[in-house]
């Protein structure tokens, strides 16, 4: 018997069976007039190119966003040529990472064991706080005069400086085409490797953590600042389509208190540095810090309504939940992520260290994140930020010191 035919307009899928050749039907309202084979388009696809060169995907709420003439830089550190062969590229266990991929990252590690953590190395000329020093600074300046051009056009926001360097391990997302078994100088493998994919994780060991407060703290001259705890709402708004809204918050009596409404700070200067010789990686970061002065009435009363909507809740990831149907405002605003974080800070007139607890959970993606974290503030740097300071000369300095205190002391756990 011949298959009975059946058609309908735009069938969707085709199911054989006992020779019967049978097709779905799809309600006018939901055809694919077009590429009805390929995958459906997603918000990123809409974005113009140029805008999607410098906007990442969100990440736990929140969008990583590059300026325009944003620099980001890959180096090894304290390794010369000589010592290229012993570097290997590693299999790294990072949940987070391998529960969106499926896969471990790649972390790049040294096969031979250093005979002391703090001693000097033969092959390398200069001690690394100068090497780095002396390589960042053409791109520090050019990022730094970048970022005053931008602040000078801001009206409705506040631009804050912030430099700042974070600890972790920096992840390769694949293996590079070039293997290090055919690059004998490590100016090629920097020219090579910083096309790979890579990000850097930030989740750092409780025993970290303590080594810094009982063994670090005490020996380098910083004071207690202060400890806080904040609820961060991240918060999408119609119309602002690529921002994320950032409203900190702490709880008064059960309930939140709103402080500031920040927007998304813009990367200006992206620096990650591998050091095999050490336990941890190091990343400088040159960002602008966006808080809004002032909003409109309507527009702060529709954050308010989401804010004052909000339930503490331990037992919630990120520490917050909404009622069915408050975690929207006014058909504009939109809750999409929280964070809960404990930190503890220490200063002195040039850093400030911040040890921070940090719960996370993205609406959209349904995905959470607990870690912990340490990052140094380069305050002292910031204020000249601040001042209009564009002389080099000046923040070489204070970058040169507080380079050694963080290679002598971060970076080993």
């Amino acid at each position: 018997m011949a298959p009975q035919k059946c058609v309908f307009y735009k069938p969707s899928f085709l199911c054989k069976g006992s020779g019967v050749l049978l097709m779905a039907y799809i309600p006018p309202h939901k055809r694919h007039l077009k590429d009805s084979e390929g995958p459906l388009p997603t918000p990123d696809l809409l974005v113009p190119q140029f805008e999607r060169n410098f906007n990442l995907k969100p990440a736990s709420g929140e969008k990583i966003i590059y300026a325009t003439q944003a620099i980001s830089r890959w180096w090894v550190v304290d390794y010369a040529d000589d010592q290229i062969s012993s570097l290997r590229l590693e299999p790294i266990s990072c949940e987070s990472f391998e529960r969106k991929t499926g896969e471990k990252p790649l972390t790049l590690v040294s096969v031979h064991v250093p005979k002391g953590v703090n001693e000097p190395t033969t092959s390398c000329e200069k001690a690394p706080w100068v090497y780095i020093t002396e390589k960042i600074q053409y791109d520090l300046q050019t990022s730094v005069q970048n970022m005053m051009n931008e602040m000078d056009l801001q009206e409705s926001e506040e631009v804050k400086p912030s430099f700042v360097a974070r600890f972790g391990k920096i992840l390769f997302h694949q293996r590079p085409s070039s293997q290090l078994d055919t690059i004998s100088q490590k100016s090629d493998i920097e020219t090579a490797w910083s096309q790979v994919k890579r990000s850097f994780n930030t989740n750092i060991p409780s025993s970290y953590v303590e080594l810094i407060l009982q063994g670090l703290i005490p020996n380098i001259g910083v004071d207690v600042d202060k400890e806080k705890e904040y609820f961060h709402v991240k918060v999408s708004d119609k119309c602002r389509p690529r921002v994320i809204l950032t409203c900190k918050c702490s709880a008064m009596k059960g309930k939140l208190e709103l402080h500031k409404i920040e927007l998304n700070s813009v990367r200006q200067l992206v620096v990650d540095m591998s050091c095999p010789k050490k336990d941890l990686d190091l990343r400088l970061m040159l960002a602008g810090k966006k808080i809004l002065k002032e909003l409109p009435h309507n527009e702060m009363d529709g954050i308010k309504n989401l804010i004052a909507s909000a339930i503490i809740d331990p037992d919630a990831k990120g520490g917050l939940r909404w009622p069915l149907g408050k975690e929207t405002s006014g058909d504009r605003y939109t809750v999409v992520g929280v964070w809960h974080t404990k930190a503890k800070s220490f200063r002195n007139s040039s850093i400030r260290i911040k040890l921070r607890d940090a719960d996370r959970f993205n609406f959209v993606t349904s995905t959470g994140e607990v870690s912990k974290e340490v990052s140094l503030k380069m305050t002292g740097i910031n204020k000249l930020l601040r001042d209009r300071m564009v002389e080099i000369e000046p923040i070489n300095k204070l970058l040169e010191d507080t380079l050694k205190l963080i290679w002598e002391q971060f970076l080993k756990m």
